[in-house]
């Protein structure tokens, strides 16, 4: 840690202009942890732009008061991500997950840092700072400012942290959440985060659209291998009934855990020329290694995958069939 440290101050310290990205629907770690670097890296006195492959989700939007938060457009970025002095990878390690930036990432001959806590990291970075053990990316963040420079993490860049941990704690119930993260999250909130705002900004700000497709999703709840698997699907036509869109949908498979005995839940997104597959499980069930199988990853109890040109009525058998091995 101390020299991969030392390695991190002096890219930055030679460095004038940086991009920060994250991957593909980018999620509330990986949009906290980029603001979150971002505000370090212009207090400093860097030139720093934050640019993303997908649109910020609506619920999501509260960060790019924080710091703005830009939407890829090859005409305007991509001289911006080819001259970069850096760039810096948060809450991914796989170049694939850049989506349509990844191009004119590869073009970079700058320093290329990587920062996340997700397993099997692609070797593509100048510096790669991952830590399986951590929660959230979020959390080796505030470990890292903290080491950086403490008075940087000032209450919008706690705002920023909260949100990161707290996105990828499901609000601090899954099992990395340990002493050490409550009391980086009561540090966070003495430096001025809010966690009441947080929490309203993150899931209490929807349109009734997402209630409703809740609700149709819910409905069609299935069990499988003698309720030990529990499964729906979002479809096309529920998008189109409800209004809503892929970002409405976030935090809606865990619903499938709430079933007693279930240990894996599975939740299929029909979206264009690809079915996203998200899987939970409880306890020691790696559904990291069923989304592997699909050409996903992630971690133990959270992965996904995007199966390209499937169809729903012929992927889910082929994923249910293959979950009977993992449950218990």
């Amino acid at each position: 840690m101390t020299n991969s440290l030392k390695l991190l101050r002096s890219i930055i310290d030679r460095s004038r202009s940086f991009v920060l990205t994250t991957h593909i629907n980018p999620d509330g770690d990986g949009l906290g942890s980029e603001c979150a670097v971002a505000r370090y890296l212009k207090r400093h006195g860097k030139d720093v732009r934050i640019i993303n492959h997908s649109s910020t989700p609506p619920n999501l939007r509260f960060l790019a008061s924080l710091f703005p938060i830009e939407t890829f457009d090859p005409v305007i970025h991509a001289d911006t991500i080819r001259n970069a002095d850096a760039i810096f990878v948060l809450d991914t390690n796989h170049p694939d997950r850049l989506a349509s930036m990844k191009p004119f990432y590869l073009e970079n001959h700058g320093a290329k840092v990587c920062i996340d806590h997700h397993p099997d990291p692609a070797e593509f970075e100048d510096l790669c700072l991952i830590d399986e053990a951590s929660s959230a990316t979020g959390e080796i963040l505030y470990r890292l400012l903290n080491e950086l420079d403490p008075a940087s993490i000032d209450a919008g860049t706690a705002m920023a942290l909260y949100a990161a941990i707290m996105t990828d704690t499901g609000s601090f119930r899954f099992p990395k959440t340990d002493p050490e993260v409550h009391a980086i999250c009561s540090d966070l909130l003495a430096r001025g985060a809010d966690p009441v705002r947080i929490y309203e900004e993150l899931y209490e700000r929807g349109p009734v659209g997402r209630l409703r497709l809740l609700g149709m999703v819910l409905s069609q709840l299935t069990l499988a291998h003698g309720g030990k698997v529990a499964w729906f699907s979002v479809t096309k036509e529920m998008f189109d009934q409800t209004g809503t869109v892929e970002p409405d949908t976030d935090a809606f498979v865990p619903y499938a855990l709430g079933v007693e005995g279930v240990q894996i839940g599975l939740m299929f997104t029909e979206l264009d020329g690809l079915i996203k597959v998200s899987f939970r499980s409880k306890g020691s069930i790696p559904v990291n290694a069923l989304a592997r199988e699909f050409g996903g990853n992630g971690h133990l109890n959270a992965a996904g995958a995007r199966v390209s040109g499937a169809q729903l009525e012929e992927l889910i058998p082929r994923v249910l069939e293959r979950a009977g091995a993992y449950v218990q």
